[in-house]
């Protein structure tokens, strides 16, 4: 008998299935991934050794055995393995075998947009989407680290033609032409002298020298300029073009100044170049999702340049920053920019398990596969801390290979640590215990759930005292709608009060930041799962350069509504509209913690486009309020002109206060008692002609407000009428204290705004 005979002989004996299929089981396709380390050499194709494995579980004869009818498909690319109609007990017969490496039921879909905007309450048929036709003729200028123009999210199916306003052009370079460019994505420009008069090379490896982004919008490199102008795109996470979901027909140009350079910098310059540009070519708001360290307005190139836009009447949106662990961290906080934090959807990923003694409990989960995992022993080191903990090193790969694997909590090791621990020791799943867990979703490169410490005790006291210990199901992974508390603040956006003008609240908005679908290059690598290399056309971020977009969307659409809207109006509207209590009707959370935020998080609160559509009332300001706010900063000439950009302009001999939507004192030990301040503040009645609002106060124990006149009466459209609003707290009140001042008409216009104390 021959050697090939002989190895087909024994691999038929392997998966011979015992007991035949009955006629009752049905049949239900699966994919099947499998080691391809396994295949025997005398199959000259992974598609034979399928067709060989299908056949050996067939229950009829040889001669009658039809493989054709199981295979559906056989993969040698996006994994090795095979697609095939099964009944359960073939399908259990195959998993028994040494080659398996894991199933997915088969799944159905649908085409999918980002979930945020119907988080933002945006409907197609009702509200602020419908009035705004979608940011028709709107555009946006995104300043970023370029774009991938083949992605869908840039298709200009649907779009109206480029305005004849518009200036921009699409540049020729390397893997990127003008013809890219279409009615959707109507600039695309790049910008890298500075990089290149310092004599830093962009990196052919992971950058083109063009307006096309290699990283998918964003980069995690730091970049630095001459002197202290430090940028830093990790202070922000990844930025995407979440707004092409927000504002689909509105139009895009992308000016491109962050780059992947053999030394990880980029140049202010060059970012101060994109923005000049994006200025002349004519966009209407201008998004930017990187910043620079918390230096004086006259050194702080993206405030100049904003501030030149919003003399423009071009709405400047920035990401607030990713230092959410520390106070004073808002970065992009000049009072003429809206300065985005970023906050949760009511969305999680999750996988279900199961014990043998019934317990059922979810957890968070990222893992990109569909994998049904059955009747699996389970692991815990219950007799040695190092292996309960999960710790470097200390599981035998004797003991956990083809386990599920329980890891207690721990401040000796991180989640990430543990993670790398129970897969290089070759266990078939982990579950880890964490009240907070800040893995990214793709850390989850084996099948992995997170379980908050509670919920891991349940399972740790099974898995101590039962005898046997195993998991009957763990399946990966799950949509949940619906998740409360939503929103919260995320733990990584950064908070005020604003490092530079601490008297300003900062930041203004919470909008979508977390876990937010946004398209990417679709030849970078996102994850690593079994030695495969997995990539999309889309990927789940997280960051306040995710937020940021959404703001950015939402102002091209009541740009789209309002034209006649300044800068500062629009900011006014989505602010005074903003709510500030997540879907519990309780104040929104902060994920540090899960105890309630503050106005120091959260801002005004967040974002509600259809509300900010029509609020009533704005808080309106121009360049010339914003100048008056620099004379009373004690800036020399010099400094000033480097702000405003002139060389003569006027100032009133007494400061003013900039009349922004939201309120801000700052008290220490050595003020009077009582500590106490007024605002002066107008008004202008952006609704019905006629209408007359009062004034309601939400003020906590220890702090007064009062508010005179209480009452405002409009007889027109435009007009304005002014109030001044007083704080007073007394000595006993905390270090941060907050109200709210809301004018409520007739009509039920709601114009709030937050009134905070800081009391050092």
């Amino acid at each position: 008998m021959g050697l090939y005979n002989v190895i087909s002989i024994l691999l038929l004996m392997l998966l011979q299935i015992t007991n035949a299929a009955s006629n009752a089981e049905e049949y239900q396709t699966y994919i099947i991934h499998m080691d391809h380390s396994h295949k025997p050499a005398y199959f000259l194709t992974h598609e034979a050794w399928h067709r060989s494995t299908l056949k050996s579980l067939s229950s009829t004869s040889p001669a009658d055995r039809d493989d054709s009818e199981m295979l559906l498909y056989s993969y040698s690319h996006v994994m090795h393995g095979f697609s095939a109609r099964l009944t359960p007990s073939q399908l259990s017969k195959l998993e028994s075998s040494s080659a398996h490496v894991a199933t997915y039921p088969e799944s159905f879909g649908k085409m999918f947009t980002t979930y945020s905007p119907k988080f933002l309450g945006l409907r197609q048929n009702l509200g602020l989407w419908p009035a705004a036709s979608y940011g028709q003729d709107v555009i946006m200028g995104i300043i970023d680290s370029g774009i991938w123009p083949e992605s869908e999210s840039f298709g200009d199916k649907g779009m109206s033609e480029v305005p004849e306003r518009w200036k921009g052009a699409c540049e020729n370079g390397t893997a990127f032409t003008p013809s890219l460019c279409n009615k959707k994505l109507i600039g695309a420009r790049s910008f890298s002298k500075g990089l290149e008069a310092a004599g830093i090379s962009i990196s052919k490896e992971y950058d083109y020298d063009s307006p096309r982004d290699f990283l998918g919008h964003g980069t995690h490199t730091s970049s630095t300029a001459a002197g202290n102008h430090v940028l830093s795109a990790s202070h922000f996470g990844y930025a995407k073009g979440t707004a092409r979901g927000v504002a689909p027909r509105a139009h895009v140009a992308m000016y491109k100044v962050l780059w992947a350079s053999d030394s990880e910098k980029s140049a202010a310059s060059d970012v101060l170049a994109g923005m000049d540009q994006a200025i002349s070519d004519g966009v209407d708001i201008m998004s930017l999702s990187l910043g620079f360290d918390f230096l004086p307005y006259y050194n702080d190139i993206i405030a100049i340049g904003a501030l030149s836009a919003i003399e423009k009447g071009i709405v400047v949106v920035c990401a607030a920053g990713n230092d959410g662990w520390a106070e004073n961290s808002t970065y992009n906080g000049a009072p003429w920019i809206t300065t985005v934090g970023a906050g949760t959807l009511d969305r999680s990923f999750t996988a279900t398990l199961t014990l043998d003694n019934g317990l059922t409990v979810e957890g968070e989960s990222y893992f990109p596969e569909s994998v049904y995992i059955s009747d699996k022993p389970l692991y815990y080191g219950k007799d040695n801390a190092s292996k309960a903990i999960c710790y470097y090193g200390a599981l035998d790969p004797k003991e956990v290979a083809g386990k599920v694997v329980l890891c207690d909590n721990t401040m000796k090791t991180d989640v990430d640590g543990q993670m790398e621990e129970v897969r290089s020791a070759g266990a078939y799943a982990g579950i880890f215990m964490t009240d907070m867990s800040l893995l990214d979703p793709q850390d989850y490169v084996f099948p992995a759930l997170i379980v908050p410490v509670s919920t891991g005790a349940l399972i740790r006291e099974y898995a101590t005292q039962a005898n046997t210990t195993k998991v009957k199901t763990l399946t990966f992974v799950h949509t949940n709608l619906g998740i409360k508390p939503a929103p919260q603040v995320a733990f990584f956006s950064s908070r005020g009060p604003d490092p530079i003008t601490p008297g300003i609240l900062k930041p203004d908005i919470l909008a979508p930041g977390v876990d937010v679908l946004a398209a990417v290059a679709p030849n970078r690598l996102f994850i690593e799962v079994n030695n495969y290399n997995l990539a999309s056309d889309y990927q789940l971020m997280s960051g306040t350069s995710m937020a940021a977009p959404h703001v950015a969307g939402v102002a091209a659409l009541l740009k789209a509504v309002h034209r006649e809207w300044s800068p500062a109006a629009i900011r006014s509207a989505i602010m005074t509209t903003a709510y500030s209590l997540d879907n519990t009707k309780t104040t929104i959370k902060d994920q540090w913690g899960g105890l309630p935020a503050t106005p120091l998080e959260f801002g005004a609160g967040h974002i509600n486009p259809n509300k900010a559509m029509n609020p009533g009332l704005v808080y309106d300001m121009d360049v010339q309020d914003y100048i008056e706010f620099l004379c009373g900063l004690g800036y020399t000439a010099k400094q000033m002109s480097a702000v405003i950009r002139r060389s003569q302009w006027s100032c009133r001999q007494q400061p003013t206060e900039l009349n922004y939507p939201s309120f801000i004192a700052i008290f220490n030990g050595t003020d009077g008692s009582p500590k106490a301040k007024n605002f002066s503040r107008v008004v202008t009645n952006v609704g019905d002609g006629t209408s007359i609002y009062k004034a309601f106060l939400e003020v906590p124990s220890g702090m007064k407000i009062a508010v005179e006149p209480s009452s405002l009466t409009f007889t027109g459209k435009n007009q304005e009428q002014g109030f001044v609003l007083r704080v007073e707290i007394d000595n006993n009140a905390p270090k941060v204290a907050y109200g709210y001042l809301k004018w409520i008409d007739q009509q039920n216009h709601i114009v709030s705004s937050p009134v905070v104390v800081i009391n050092y």
